[in-house]
This record gives C-alpha cells, sequence and structure tokens, in this order.
C-alpha cells in the first residue's frame, strides 16, 4: 500500500458472494492475523437466501432514500451490553421470488475455481448453496459471525498516524429476546453488503395520498413471492427490468386479464406487441383521489386491485458513521461512491474497500475485486494505485461518461470492452500471487467463458429467426447489444 501502513486485521461486512470470495481471497494470502466476516442473516447466500414467506411489512415511501428509510440505530454508550431487542425494520429479507432463476450463464457467473452444480440458468437456491459450499470449502467457517449486524463504522486516530476502524455490533439473542452489543477494532473495513435490500419507488403525483387511502394496495416486488398470492385481482406492473419481466409474465397465470404493465422504455427482449395476457402502459402521471390512475397518454386505468412496484432498490450503508468518518460515502442524486476509484477503493481512505457495486458479471467481478483488494491490503500488489489526483481524474471521466451516456456511474458495459477492460485494471494491481503460493491469482476470461455469455441467453429477442430454443433458453448467433443489460 505504500508508506507506513501495515494492516493485519480485517472487517469484511456481508457474508453473501462478494463476502465470502473476499474472505477467501485474504485468507489465502496467509499474512492476515485476523479476518472477521459479519453477516446479519443465519447462513452464507446474501441476496440468494430464500425467505418464502413474504408477509414481512415496510411502509411505501414514494421517492425514500436509503438514509430516510433505512437510519441507522442509536448505538448504546458503555459497550458490551445488552439492551431490549430493536424493533425498527432493517430490511433483511431478501427479494428472491420463488421461480427466479439466474441470469447469467453459470461458467460466467460462478467463480473461477468452482462451478454451479448445473447450469446453464440455475433455479436460486443453487447460488445459496453454491456460496455455503464455497465458504466451507474454503474453510471460511471460523471467520464468520453469523445473526450479526454491524451498526456502526467509525475512525479511530491511531497514535502511529494509521487510521483504525471500531466496529459496534448487535446480534438477537432468542433465548434471552434481548440483543447483545460489542464493539470490534480492525485495521481495514471491507463493505460487501449488497444493494437489494431497500426497495426504490420513485415519487409520483399523488401517490402518497393514494397509498394512505387505499393501504395495501401497492407493493413493492420484494415482497412479490408467488402469482397465486394474486389470484383473480386487476394488476398493475411498474417496470420493465427483469423483475419487471418475470412477474407480469408469471401474473397472466393467475390474475384477472389482462395484467397491465407501465414501462418507460421497450426492454431488448420486448417485441413490437406485448405477450399473450398483457397490456403495456406508459409512465403513470398521476394517482388520482377516486383510486383511479391516469397514464402520460391520458388514459385511466380504474378498479386496479394491485400496484407492485418492480422499480429496482438502492445501496444503504447505515453502519458508515458519517461524523466520525469525516466524510459522507454515497452521492444519492448521482448514484455513486463519493471519491471512489475503479469502484472498489476510496481516494482519502487507504483501509477502506468496496466489493460488489457495479452492474456487471457476476459472481467473477466480485472476485477480480477481491484478490485485488487482498493483495493491496497484504502489501503485495504488482502496481500501486495511481496518484490521487488520477483517481480524481479517473472520476470526473466517469461522470461525464455516464452523463453523455445516460448510463449509471456504476453500470459497466461488456459490448463495449469496458468490463474487460475493469478486470485488466484488477488484474494489473493483483499481480500473481507469491513463489510460495501464498495469494489468488486473478481468473482468466477464457474463450469458453465469453463464447457462453454472448451467445447463451436467457430473455431470447423476440423475432429472431437465429435463435434455437433449448429449456426456455436460446443459443443465438449474431452480436447482440448490451449483452448484460439484464442484470
Amino acid at each position: 500500500m505504500g508508506g507506513g501502513f501495515k494492516i493485519k486485521s480485517v472487517a469484511i461486512i456481508g457474508a453473501g458472494a462478494a463476502g465470502t470470495v473476499t474472505a477467501a481471497a485474504l485468507k489465502a494470502e496467509n499474512y492476515f492475523e485476523r479476518i472477521r466476516v459479519f453477516e446479519r442473516r443465519e447462513t452464507t447466500g446474501g441476496t440468494w437466501i430464500y425467505d418464502p414467506d413474504p408477509s414481512f411489512k415496510f411502509d411505501i415511501k414514494p421517492g425514500g432514500l436509503p438514509p430516510d428509510v433505512d437510519p441507522p440505530l442509536e448505538i448504546p454508550r458503555s459497550l458490551p451490553r445488552t439492551a431490549a431487542p430493536s424493533k425498527q425494520e432493517r430490511f433483511t429479507q431478501t427479494p428472491i421470488y420463488e421461480s427466479l432463476t439466474t441470469n447469467v450463464p453459470d461458467i460466467a457467473m460462478c467463480f473461477s475455481d468452482a462451478r454451479f452444480a448445473y447450469g446453464p440458468f440455475a433455479p436460486h437456491y443453487i447460488p445459496r448453496q453454491y456460496v455455503e459450499n464455497y465458504a466451507s470449502t474454503h474453510k471460511l467457517d471460523s471467520l464468520l459471525s453469523l445473526n450479526t449486524t454491524v451498526e456502526d463504522v467509525s475512525r479511530i486516530d491511531d497514535s502511529t498516524g494509521q487510521d483504525r476502524w471500531r466496529l459496534s455490533l448487535r446480534r438477537f439473542d432468542r433465548v434471552r429476546n434481548l440483543d447483545e452489543w460489542w464493539e470490534e477494532v480492525f485495521d481495514a473495513v471491507i463493505i460487501a453488503n449488497g444493494h437489494y435490500s431497500i426497495p426504490y419507488v420513485p415519487e409520483v403525483k399523488g401517490l402518497a395520498e393514494w397509498i394512505k387511502k387505499f393501504p395495501d394496495r401497492v407493493v413493492h416486488s420484494k415482497s412479490y413471492r408467488l402469482p397465486s398470492t394474486f389470484a383473480g385481482q386487476k394488476v398493475l406492473v411498474i417496470g420493465n427490468s427483469a423483475s419487471g419481466h418475470d412477474v407480469a409474465n408469471e401474473l397472466t397465470t393467475t390474475a384477472a386479464l389482462p395484467v397491465y404493465q407501465s414501462r418507460r422504455s421497450k426492454s431488448r427482449w420486448d417485441g413490437d406487441t406485448p405477450p399473450d395476457g398483457i397490456e403495456w402502459r406508459p409512465v403513470i402521471a398521476e394517482f388520482k383521489d377516486d383510486g383511479g390512475i391516469l397514464f402520460e397518454d391520458g388514459s385511466v386505468l380504474r378498479d386496479i386491485d394491485k400496484v407492485i412496484y418492480c422499480t429496482g432498490y438502492k445501496p444503504s450503508f447505515p453502519f458508515w458513521n458519517s461524523k466520525a468518518n469525516r466524510r459522507e460515502l454515497w452521492d444519492y442524486e448521482k448514484g455513486k461512491l463519493i471519491d471512489g476509484y475503479q469502484h472498489t477503493f476510496l481516494q482519502d481512505i487507504r483501509t477502506v474497500a468496496i466489493v460488489g457495486l457495479p452492474r456487471v458479471l457476476t459472481f467473477r467481478s466480485f472476485e477480480y475485486q477481491a484478490i485485488a483488494i487482498a493483495r493491496l491490503f497484504s502489501r503485495r500488489n504488482s502496481t500501486p494505485l495511481p496518484p490521487i489526483e488520477e483517481q480524481k481524474r479517473w472520476e470526473r471521466s466517469r461522470e461525464e461518461y455516464a452523463r453523455r451516456s445516460r448510463t449509471k456511474f456504476h453500470d459497466i458495459a461488456w459490448e463495449t470492452g469496458e468490463t474487460l477492460s475493469w478486470f485488466q485494471n484488477l488484474f494489473e494491481i493483483a499481480g500473481l500471487g507469491t513463489l510460495r503460493g501464498e495469494g489468488r491469482v486473478p481468473p482468466v476470461m477464457g474463450e469458453q467463458l465469453i463464447w457462453a455469455l454472448e451467445h447463451i441467453k436467457k430473455y431470447p429477442e423476440p423475432g429472431n429467426d437465429e435463435e434455437s430454443e433449448e429449456n426456455s433458453w436460446a443459443i443465438v448467433n449474431r452480436e447482440r447489444k448490451d449483452l448484460l443489460s439484464f442484470i
């Protein structure tokens, strides 16, 4: 890392795919004295853990952002101690619905040293089992602290000039029905808490009042599990991403027909006309006081039983103590990490890194990030991070690119070569392991993997005579625009 910084203890927040492969990469260095992985759920697996009961309640707050929707808990004084259990919603349930399968061919999605049990598009329980098995295979069990929520991360000024990090931790004791609180201190922190926890519903004229007048009529797809829940109901689905596509199509088997779908734009898997049982509508202009829903084309829907928002999620970092750390972590207006570099590092804080932000090739991208971070923290990296001014130029250039291309800051496209370029940068930072085999080597992006990614599609484009259906997925024979648009 340069300078006098020496990292011997590392905390990882989250034991999903990103946190698990990060722990494996750190452990492989055989350098760190203490590695701890804090996971608030009962097992590893992260967003792939399936919660079959969708009855959990969270308030829909149109336009609400994580700092307001998912605020930090008040930390008790003088830890360790026990306290009455917190009743605040922490959004621990996952958005997995029963029929969900992966969107990326297994050869491209899995980590380089282990394949999924089968593919190419596996049901949701396969990646969950895969992450669990991966943790055991790499002997990470002893590093895990499950059912443990990181509630605060605060910087400590060390007398040596090296920042250290105090983590305030909470675990619910079911036997005694109370929360256990304690602290641990580390040299570095890696954030791998995912970004599919806090549902986002955009602000629309009249929506807040409509929700109050018609409670339980508006839901987010995070609570969707089965189409049978909506049997016989008149349903409007809002959104046209992968979840909006799946939910709308599933509902045609049980809901009153047609199922209405509000779309801002056409997705790559849409044809010129909607699928059987679905009626497309434009963007909503207003929710009317009489229960009607007005669209931008002037049309109105009435007597809707359920509105399902499939409008995604916002990253949340309620544990990040901005006051103690003397800076914010996330810019919600720009949708980006503040003062970040390569979607992974912080320009001004060398002992904090983050894994899993970009919309890109998961799980493989996590592996590249994890190895680069492990090499950097162990001071065995091949290439140093550039000077801060160069990192700032990268950030400004990225912002300008996102503005011009109308993409999100952390979206990394495949078809432009950007994904491979990003992987190459992380590859060069990491370099090789030691002569004695300490440290992981960044994986290669082989021809077989690239062929699968570019030719095996879960959502074939309609009207393409070159596609041949196989087991509800397709092999395509020509190039595609935005090959990772389904993530």
